[in-house]
């Protein structure tokens, strides 16, 4: 029995993913051997939130109790330095393998309620690749008799071909971004990213950058896409790209992780709200009793 359970493999062409059972994971997935996302061993506990899935909220929640619907919660505290419990609990939690094919994989957690979060919903991913490389779609349920609120995200962790991520290029056309306390928590204030040292819109080196930053007002094409692009020293390129239903987009260059995988690769992640939006509200995402939400993204290697 491996720590992250059961391991599901999914296969296109020279794209290759494992999937794990516990928090339905992306443990690895590569393309013609080179790696997409900096993944991990199948005998390890995924550290720094690796490619893992932030459910019921993304990012971080402040200390302290909440109200919504009338239940009280209250976030165990992960980050004891910052009082914040970070990145949700659904990313610990062995998922249900719905169906498995070659080249697809979807899985579902129902979520009861607990301190941490007192509501009961479903919550259901699918893992896809194809031509246009891998698509992560999201849903959501309420399976309760309340009003449920939720933030959504992702946090993988793009790979380069070089031994770090100096010498790459990051392009992230966002037009401004959320101002943090010293707790990495909102301020209430969005800045502009024009004429800033954050202003990675017409793509600039990360060299010199300590980023751990959540970009809001995303630049989007005619389909309604945000696309990022993270090119390494070697012209190794990574496009990434999200629906308006992830209207935030996380970017941390992982200076802050340990000896060996600081800045070894850039997590680029997908998000529905900005940090600790179950304590302020900004952009919740509420849904009815038997009300849905779905949302998706996509990752390919460009070359």
């Amino acid at each position: 029995m491996l720590p992250s359970g059961e391991q599901i493999a999914i296969a296109h062409g020279d794209q290759r993913a494992v999937i794990t059972e516990v928090g339905a994971t992306l443990r690895t997935y590569v393309k013609a051997g080179v790696p997409v996302v900096e993944g991990f061993a199948a005998e390890d506990i995924p550290d720094a939130c690796r490619n893992q899935i932030c459910y019921p909220w993304v990012n971080r929640v402040g200390d302290g109790e909440w109200t919504f619907s009338g239940r009280v919660a209250k976030a165990t505290i992960d980050n004891v330095q910052q009082a914040t419990a970070n990145h949700g609990i659904a990313r610990w939690r062995p998922f249900k393998i719905e169906s498995a094919n070659q080249n697809r994989c979807t899985m579902s957690l129902v979520l009861h309620p607990c301190p941490d979060y007192p509501f009961l919903t479903e919550f259901r991913v699918d893992y896809h690749l194809g031509p246009m490389g891998l698509t992560v779609t999201s849903s959501v349920k309420n399976l309760d008799s309340v009003p449920v609120p939720f933030s959504l995200g992702y946090h993988p962790y793009f790979a380069v071909t070089t031994p770090t991520i100096e010498g790459a290029t990051l392009k992230v056309p966002a037009k401004a971004y959320v101002a943090i306390n010293d707790r990495m928590l909102p301020t209430g204030e969005i800045l502009p990213t024009s004429g800033h040292a954050l202003d990675f819109r017409e793509g600039k080196s990360v060299n010199g950058h300590t980023l751990d930053v959540t970009y809001c007002e995303l630049m989007r094409d005619d389909s309604g896409m945000f696309v990022a692009t993270l090119t390494d020293a070697n012209g190794g390129e990574i496009e990434i790209s999200q629906d308006r239903n992830f209207p935030y987009f996380q970017v941390f260059s992982g200076d802050t992780l340990p000896a060996g995988r600081r800045r070894t690769s850039v997590a680029l992640e997908p998000m529905t709200a900005p940090p600790d939006a179950l304590r302020s509200g900004k952009d919740l995402i509420v849904l009815e009793p038997g009300q849905h939400w779905a949302g998706s993204w996509r990752v390919r290697r460009v070359r």
